[in-house]
């Protein structure tokens, strides 16, 4: 699955990939899916591990950027005040996310008999993106048992395209979904692996640029009568950023914000309706819950002299994401008959007309 852009003669970039071209080429980190497919129910549930062992008592460094904030995105305040994420980060459907913040925050208390108690609450990490064309939102139901599902399912090999949080994602007047990219960034003597993790639901037809190539007049033009409805950037993009890099919270808004170059170059100009939110970590060191014996940290941190390439890579990282998601996405048809056709179906018209072949 990881290089089907590659197969395709679709892969951007100059950096070397990871051996899955996927988020979990980061050592520790695991995706697990949930999918609804049920006629008019079309959603899921997508949940990503960032670190082995509890995320509670050791919780990784993190970072958020949001670009526009049309959504409903909960536990990035925590993020921005602490730094630190403590939960895994899970992905859904516009009217589910806070059926799931209930059932993370439940669920960690099951695992951590400390919480409310001696220790604190705890902070989930839910962000959504409003899959209400493909899925009837109204008579979708999630929570605890599509969580534990996806939880149960994560592993270091998972699907992309129209599956989980994806499945009722619409991107470009495509279907959209679940897409991932990895990229290797040397900084001084050692490398590091970035990894994005998608949920793509954004963007204009008109606007698609696909690897360095606009496609998207055409696109709209092969497809003029099967669509019905307005274009409207009126979606959202979730993007989830890990690295095995040792870098803090402040260095970890930095990655994040970059992750929204590889936005633009796909042919997203952030429209009003859209929500557009970054949230990124590194596993290389953990901070723990409780206070030792010494109370200062001493956590190790990239110079920034060497992180350009690692900006570089989340940029990258992120465009090719957002195009795997387009490219293992297959047809759907949900709510109220409504479809999103498959941008797959479409390339050997478009590489007949030549608009393949141009090179980057």
């Amino acid at each position: 699955m990881a290089s089907l852009v590659e197969e395709l003669g679709l892969g951007v970039g100059a950096l070397s990939r990871g051996p899955r071209n996927a988020l979990t080429d980061v050592p520790g980190v695991r995706v697990g899916h949930a999918t609804v497919d049920d006629g008019g129910v079309q959603t899921g549930v997508t949940a990503v591990i960032p670190a082995p062992g509890s995320l509670f008592r050791q919780k990784v460094p993190a970072g958020c950027a949001v670009f526009n904030g049309f959504g409903k995105s909960m536990g990035l305040l925590q993020i921005q005040e602490k730094g630190t994420i403590e939960t895994p980060v899970v992905l859904t459907g516009v009217s589910s996310a806070g059926a799931l913040y209930e059932a993370l925050f439940r669920r960690s208390m099951d695992e951590h008999p400390e919480i409310c108690t001696t220790a604190g609450s705890v902070n989930p990490v839910v962000c959504e993106c409003n899959d209400s064309y493909l899925n009837d939102a109204r008579a979708a139901r999630l929570g605890r048992p599509q969580l534990d599902a996806a939880l149960a399912a994560a592993a270091e090999d998972f699907q992309q395209g129209a599956v989980g949080a994806g499945r009722g994602m619409t991107c470009f007047g495509l279907k959209g979904g679940i897409g991932s990219a990895s990229r290797l960034a040397a900084a001084g003597k050692e490398t590091y692996t970035v990894g994005v993790l998608v949920n793509a639901n954004f963007g204009v037809m008109t606007n698609l640029v696909l690897a360095g190539r606009p496609v998207g007049a055409a696109l709209s033009a092969l497809l003029e009568a099967r669509r019905t409805e307005e274009e409207r950037e009126s979606g959202s993009i979730i993007l989830v950023l890990g690295t095995d890099a040792p870098l803090t919270a402040r260095q970890l808004t930095r990655m994040a914000r970059r992750c929204f170059v590889g936005v633009g170059r796909t042919g997203s100009f952030v429209g009003d309706g859209s929500g557009d939110v970054a949230v990124a970590f590194s596993n290389a060191f953990r901070i723990p819950h409780e206070v030792s014996e010494d109370p200062v940290l001493r956590v190790p941190s990239l110079h920034e002299n060497c992180i350009d390439p690692l900006f570089q890579a989340a940029a990258e990282a992120a465009e090719e994401a957002i195009l795997s998601a387009l490219l293992w996405a297959e047809p759907v048809r949900g709510r109220g008959g409504h479809v999103r056709h498959a941008l797959r179906d479409f390339l050997p018209e478009l590489d007949a007309a030549g608009l393949l072949s141009t090179t980057r």
